[in-house]
């Protein structure tokens, strides 16, 4: 089958939740990523690349100061040739942005899915008519996914079948940063003990946590990986002991996290932060790390019940919560505990179902198609 996914992250942006199940995906099936427009040129045309072998990153670009309208024409022109010169006929539509229902309304499909990887109506600049967009994909959607229990609790009776798929793990590629001796040189300078986080850096994070852990205890220092997008950068804490090393390759991150002592989760508690279900919870555990984190739904549901994860309220539990976890870096009984939980989760089984909820759907309009293709009629396709 073909997939057409509609998204309104970029491939090479973070590696995360459409990057682990779109590069699964392509190994049994073509991908077309379709990202957001970039305005840059005085006339429209799309940029299509091959990033894995039948993975393909679709960029419209598109003349500035063009109306929404025009916007969604374009794109829906675009769309229109990008399958017509692929010939990809009847594919499954995947959607993470409803706001693309504007100008795929017309393109026919297997299946549509809306893999729905966070609230996106309540972060900073969402666009408006989001929520209007997001009810007209419930209604054309064949299956709806959450990225969270906490999302899925806010959802499930929206559509008829809908179905949790929290944030999953790339289990042996984390855990090799447990056999990683040698420290990147980017960091190798910086003492320890040392606190890590990895992910964007935007509304969601709690700046003023991560300011008072770092001048509470001037001797603990901390690492901060990923872009910082959304918010001027001006505005995050600047101290001698906290470490703003910028965006890396996702194959990098387990040597910088083999390098810490404890990996944080200093989420503020917001609307934007209400429903998300952080991916670097499985990571930084299977990377060894102990983690604290502030008391985010889908953290504390299951991974602070299963004291897998330290969760704390203030800047004060939070301290002595890294306390008490940096002497347990190494510990066996909680890395035991760890990969007992982690072994029951993968982003290779979360695929595999999803897939086969896919095909479920998929499989008799498929059927169907290909009898009226032929003038078969549809008793051809009965067993």
């Amino acid at each position: 089958m073909d997939f057409l996914v509609l998204c309104h992250l970029r491939w090479n942006f973070v590696f995360q939740r459409p990057q682990h199940l779109m590069t699964r995906c392509a190994k049994s099936n073509r991908v077309f990523f379709w990202e957001e427009p970039i305005f840059d040129t005085d006339t429209a045309f799309l940029d299509l690349r091959t990033v894995e072998p039948h993975l393909h990153v679709a960029v419209p670009h598109l003349p500035e100061r063009l109306s929404a309208e025009e916007i969604c024409t374009v794109q829906e022109w675009l769309l229109a040739k990008l399958t017509e010169e692929n010939a990809i006929k009847d594919p499954v539509l995947w959607y993470y942005t409803p706001m693309a229902c504007q100008f795929s309304r017309r393109q026919r499909a297997l299946a549509v899915v809306y893999d729905c990887m966070d609230e996106l109506s309540a972060f900073r600049g969402a666009p408006p008519g989001l929520q209007a967009a997001e009810r007209e994909l419930f209604s054309r959607a064949d299956l709806v996914f959450t990225g969270g229990n906490s999302l899925y609790q806010s959802k499930k009776r929206q559509h008829p079948s809908i179905h949790c798929f929290p944030s999953s793990i790339d289990r042996d590629f984390f855990q090799a940063a447990r056999h990683i001796s040698t420290d990147v040189e980017e960091q190798a300078e910086i003492p320890h003990p040392r606190l890590g986080y990895c992910g964007v850096i935007d509304e969601r994070m709690d700046v003023n946590l991560v300011d008072a852990i770092a001048e509470a205890r001037p001797d603990w220092h901390i690492v901060m990986l990923g872009p910082v997008v959304k918010i001027d950068p001006a505005d995050l804490p600047r101290r001698r002991n906290i470490h703003y090393l910028g965006a890396k390759e996702y194959r990098a991150l387990p040597s910088y996290m083999a390098g810490w002592d404890v990996g944080l989760l200093p989420f503020a508690l917001n609307e934007s932060t209400r429903f998300i279900s952080p991916t670097k919870t499985p990571e930084y555990l299977a990377a060894g790390l102990p983690v604290v984190s502030t008391p985010i739904a889908d953290v504390v549901e299951p991974y602070g019940t299963k004291r897998l994860v330290e969760v704390a309220g203030s800047a004060t539990d939070f301290l002595g919560a890294v306390e008490r976890l940096i002497p347990l870096r190494n510990d066996q009984t909680r890395l035991r505990r760890t990969d007992q939980y982690l072994s029951r989760i993968s982003w290779d089984l979360t695929w595999g179902r999803m897939s086969r909820l896919v095909d479920q759907v998929a499989t008799p309009k498929r059927r169907t198609t290909m009898n009226q293709s032929t003038g078969l009629g549809t008793m051809a396709g009965a067993d």
